[in-house]
């Protein structure tokens, strides 16, 4: 089972002493959550003095390059989530309000383009999320998933919600996403998939027979949902952007904590944890 590490997100700096924001930071349990048995490494980037989540080159720069003077062989799975988000006037529906962040195709992928990391998140959920709404539309999808391509990354296909699925099937059938794309089945957001064992199978179901798929619970869904992921053959997702506990009232004291408890789950369920080179194998990415 292939372990995924998501070290920091875009959510709001929790209320935990060693959350990860810097870039320092943010490469450092990244190098420790590989070294504790995570395959893949998710990366969201932060401000270095607020821990806002920050969409400038720079900050994807100097995490990547930091992580990859230490680790060449970790698999880098960078988001593409920021610029999707629309928030509504109070004053005029038909307008957009504060908070609102919509970006072109091209300044989505400006860091994928520059940096080309092995793999990259490609979101396809149009929904209720965040406060606002999450647009994804086909257009700016499939455009996406043909540059995502031309640059010779893999992109993961996070679905959200039911009607994800049908969505990555056109996107498949118009060759915007490649047939072997891994999908991440995101659980437990409040207007998304439920965290339930039924959702996960369903989510498993109405995908392309033999994709690789990873399931994960945010908040205190996380482990359970880990769990459920392993028994049904998929992949897991652990890190400080999903939980920063360990258990209920119980902090992990950093991402590589969050990791070893995975790993424990998975040898717990009878399976093995994949090195970095099965891996690449799954996932079809040079070694």
């Amino acid at each position: 089972m292939i372990i995924t590490c998501a070290v920091t997100g875009s959510s709001p700096v929790p209320n935990h002493p060693n959350f990860p924001f810097r870039p320092d930071h943010v490469a450092q349990e990244a190098l420790d959550a590989a070294e504790a048995g995570a395959s893949i490494i998710h990366i969201h980037v932060r401000d270095s003095t607020t821990g806002e989540p920050s969409q400038a080159l720079d900050d994807y720069r100097e995490v990547v390059s930091r992580i990859r003077d230490k680790n060449d062989e970790v698999i880098l799975n960078v988001t593409t989530g920021p610029g999707c988000t629309w928030m509504q006037s109070e004053e005029d529906p038909a307008q957009s309000g504060p908070g609102t962040l919509m970006f072109t195709a091209e300044r989505r992928l400006e860091h994928i383009l520059d940096l080309k990391p092995d793999m990259c998140t490609l979101d396809i959920c149009t929904m209720q999320l965040w406060g606002g709404v999450a647009i994804n539309l086909d257009p700016m999808i499939t455009r996406m998933g043909h540059m995502i391509q031309d640059a010779g990354v893999l992109p993961e296909i996070e679905c959200f919600e039911a009607g994800d699925f049908v969505f990555a099937d056109d996107l498949i059938a118009k060759h915007a996403i490649p047939a072997h794309a891994p999908f991440s089945f995101v659980l437990g957001t409040k207007y998304g998939l439920p965290a339930t064992s039924e959702a996960m199978i369903y989510s498993r179901n109405q995908i392309p027979r033999g994709a690789t798929w990873t399931g994960f619970g945010v908040s205190r869904h996380s482990f359970p949902m880990a769990a459920q992921a392993i028994l049904l053959g998929g992949h897991i997702r652990v890190g400080f952007e999903d939980t920063i506990y360990l258990r209920k009232g119980e902090l992990a004291e950093n991402n590589a904590t969050l990791v070893h408890r995975g790993a424990e789950i998975v040898r717990y369920l009878g399976a093995d944890v994949a090195s970095v080179g099965e891996a690449r194998k799954f996932l079809g990415l040079r070694s």
